[in-house]
């Protein structure tokens, strides 16, 4: 329908003078119709050559370069994302690994310091048991002095009491023999 009219303006154009053309308007003249339709199918021609030819491949390749480049920049975007996670995760192996190595130092070391601990008490112990031994000897010695000691202060107190009582001096014998058997009898009580 478009067709058979544009044909038919086409034919009523031909077949009809128009007034522009008579005005001095050459294009609506049909007798330049024909120039003016092989200057315009050459030029569209060229045109479209050229643009097919020339433009239309740069501008194709521009855009096939910028995909490409887009897409290499995502993978490498992706690669970049990959090996981040792997040290991420070579990181939280190193630190766990790590934790586990300052416990097992911290385990071992404790242990080592309770095992010195130990020793050094034992061995303190055995001290204070060697120092007591050496004091409860000496104690012992110094009983058995005081005791010795002790009967010959007993022995002048008792011969100065009967003495100064009787007014008689007793024979030192018989005083010392007196506070050795008391001394015998109420020994185990002080040893």
């Amino acid at each position: 329908m478009r067709r058979s009219f544009g044909l038919l303006i086409a034919s009523i154009a031909i077949n009809t003078n128009l007034f522009a053309a008579e005005a001095g308007m050459p294009q609506l003249d049909p007798t330049y119709w024909a120039s003016q339709a092989f200057w315009l199918i050459l030029i569209f021609s060229i045109l479209y050559i050229s643009i097919s030819r020339f433009y239309l491949p740069k501008i194709k390749d521009n855009l096939d370069n910028r995909e490409n480049k887009i897409k290499e920049d995502l993978e490498n975007a992706n690669k970049f994302k990959e090996q981040s996670e792997d040290k991420l995760k070579e990181y939280e192996i190193i630190l766990e690994n790590a934790k586990k190595e300052v416990n097992k130092i911290l385990f071992e070391s404790k242990n080592i310091l309770d095992k010195n601990i130990q020793s050094k008490k034992q061995s303190m112990e055995k001290e204070i048991e060697k120092e007591i031994a050496i004091a409860q000897q000496e104690i012992t010695e110094l009983k058995k002095k005081s005791i010795s000691s002790i009967q010959n202060i007993s022995e002048n107190i008792a011969s100065n009491i009967i003495e100064n009582i009787s007014g008689d001096k007793l024979n030192e014998s018989s005083i010392k023999s007196a506070v050795e058997d008391i001394s015998k009898k109420n020994i185990g009580k002080y040893l």
